[in-house]
């Protein structure tokens, strides 16, 4: 059977997931009354609940004898590890453009990826029934955007179409019949190239590992695309790491192909079909598995290095262990250890203590994501604020700097300008006017500059803009960078909160908690008014006397708390600070929590 392999790249929320839902109802993968899901391929819980596509996942459609392979890729910059692995197994990719919105930084980040591996392009102009689509302006940004990139000419001449993944039609024309995707298909057919491994059949098997899963009956499964040969199902193989060093030599118990939404055994895995292989117990991402007389690795690409980090600790609050039940450090250790495993866009190393570990990634969304699956399986953490990590060249301390992409509505790009200029030490690039009474404001930012902003950005704009950030380059240290202005309030008392103290609190700052809150001290429960930290009693009830006339006791009303989300409590808190995190509950508190420690502390910092 004629073979395509091909991957969906695009911005965030360009409508990928959704493109994808399309093609595989049209080509036939559902039976006429079998129900549907949306989004079928965001298969996790947090991928339903965010919207967002987190984990790149492969499927496959038949259309007209040729058996298409596609691989739904994330769209944020945090995940883009997922992506630069994804794009070795396939032979082109479909580029997805908001008619409205044109080429984002996320576009740019992975079409630059795709285009260094000589990936051929089909860019579909996607949403342009939408009321403010502008899909000429966004087909220019496209290919000035390739032009850009150094493309060639191969590139530069990319086949266009307009459609709709939700209403499930694509065209070559803007005013086609908009009936269904078959142009679409039968455009990958013709434009994408059959696998060119698909001549390398009669070679030794080999195969390069680009992700690792688990099965509960199966074990470890590594996906990846056939380059050479053939391989049957119980046959012996071994994996080779990146030097050509041998690993170990397992029998294949299970190949998997893709098939619809499921996984079907198969009896044989031949070059160029994206398969996944079981049996192996040591073998993972970048390997190579092979036929036991091949002795070269096949080499693998490498992942753009992380560019932050976060101290993942024991959680040793005076309320620890009530929720969670995975709270000892080397379980920590063990599950982070299995993450940095199947994840290449994640680096663990251990700390002096043993009891805390530094996770380095991409981003605060990445590990805000990894911390929400570790609660939600009953871990308890503290986690500390993230930090940027510098480079050292020629004696000079480099820091990374962020392409910042910021859709403002015009009364408020100057305050968006004025901060990401002024303390946070960012570049201006580009302004310029998007339509509809929108401007685009593209900067420079110190990733520094960055941690903690977006919670702000939101208030400055009043919810309406929209910022998205990506990889710039490393350029030389900038000098400090001011943190958050505010002091907080801290609880000098273990016990549970009071209304009537936090009403008599309530002018010196907003609250983090409500009443009936369990409370310690060195807890944070508020942001105080003024740049000092101070220490608040949350638990102090009212005197009672005997001689009391009715009525004279009002009910108290308080302002409702503030409630943060986990990746805003992270971008919140400060140097001396940390996020307390269990199943139920997400704290903020000091280091130490004893006032004495921290007087002790501060002089000494």
């Amino acid at each position: 059977m004629d073979l395509r392999n091909i991957a969906i790249i695009a911005h965030v929320d360009h409508g990928k997931t959704t493109l994808v839902d399309e093609l595989l109802k049209q080509s036939g993968t559902y039976r006429d009354n079998q129900t549907t899901t949306e989004r079928a391929m965001d298969s996790n819980d947090l991928e339903r609940e965010r919207g967002i596509t987190i984990l790149a996942k492969a499927t496959s459609v038949e259309w007209q004898g040729t058996r298409i392979n596609i691989v739904d890729t994330p769209g944020h910059a945090d995940f883009g590890g997922e992506v630069e692995r994804i794009l070795s197994m396939v032979d082109g990719v479909v580029l997805l453009v908001d008619a409205a919105e044109g080429p984002m930084p996320q576009t740019k980040f992975v079409t630059s990826k795709a285009l260094a591996l000589g990936l051929k392009p089909i860019v579909v102009v996607n949403k342009v029934d939408k009321s403010d689509g502008e899909p000429d302006r966004a087909l220019d940004e496209c290919f000035d955007l390739f032009a850009s990139l150094d493309a060639n000419e191969g590139q530069l001449d990319f086949p266009v179409l307009y459609a709709s993944g939700r209403a499930g039609w694509a065209d070559q024309e803007l005013d086609g019949p908009r009936a269904d995707l078959s142009a679409l298909f039968d455009l990958i057919v013709s434009h994408v190239e059959s696998p060119e491994q698909q001549q390398k059949v009669s070679e030794p098997f080999s195969m390069l590992a680009t992700t690792l899963g688990a099965d509960q009956f199966i074990g470890r499964i590594l996906t990846g695309r056939v380059e050479t040969g053939r391989l049957k199902a119980g046959e012996t193989v071994k994996a080779l790491s990146r030097d050509g060093e041998r690993i170990e030599q397992f029998r294949c118990t299970k190949i998997l192909a893709f098939r619809g939404l499921s996984k079907t055994a198969i009896d044989e895995a031949v070059a160029g079909d994206i398969v996944s292989l079981a049996g192996m117990s040591k073998a993972t991402v970048a390997d190579t598995i092979c036929a036991l007389d091949v002795s070269d690795a096949i080499p693998s690409l490498a992942i753009d290095p992380p560019t932050i980090s976060v101290t993942f600790g024991i959680n040793d609050s005076p309320l620890a262990g009530r929720d969670g039940k995975k709270v000892q450090s080397r379980v920590i250790r063990k599950r982070l250890m299995d993450e940095a495993e199947t994840n290449v866009a994640i680096r663990v190393t251990d700390t002096p203590s043993g009891e805390s570990f530094e996770v380095a990634g991409r981003g605060e969304l990445q590990m805000g994501v990894l911390i929400e699956n570790m609660r939600r399986e009953g871990f308890e953490l503290s986690i500390s604020r993230p930090r940027v990590l510098f480079r050292e060249e020629d004696g000079v301390r480099l820091e990374p700097i962020e392409e910042v992409t910021i859709d403002v509505d015009e009364e408020y790009s100057g305050v968006v300008i004025e901060k990401l200029t002024g303390s946070r030490k960012g570049d201006l690039a580009e302004m310029k006017s998007a339509g509809a009474g929108k401007t685009r404001v593209i900067a420079h930012v110190p990733s520094r500059g960055l941690i903690g902003y977006q919670g702000e950005f939101m208030t400055d704009t009043r919810g309406t803009g929209v910022l998205n950030r990506v990889f710039y380059n490393w350029s030389a240290h900038k000098g400090p960078i001011p943190g958050r202005r505010a002091g907080v309030l801290i609880s000098m008392e273990n016990g549970s909160s009071v209304p009537y103290a936090l009403f008599n609190l309530e002018d010196r700052g907003k609250f983090f908690i409500g009443v009936q809150e369990d409370v310690y001290q060195g807890m944070i429960i508020g942001e105080h008014n003024r740049e000092n930290d101070l220490e608040v009693n949350p638990l102090k009830g009212k005197k009672l006397t005997n001689v009391r006339a009715s009525g004279t006791d009002e009910a108290v009303r308080l302002t409702t708390p503030m409630k943060m989300s986990l990746e805003e409590a992270i971008a919140y808190i400060d140097n001396d600070e940390l996020v307390e995190v269990t199943p139920k509950v997400i704290r903020l508190r000091k280091v130490h929590l004893d006032p004495h420690e921290r007087k002790r502390a501060s002089r000494s910092a």
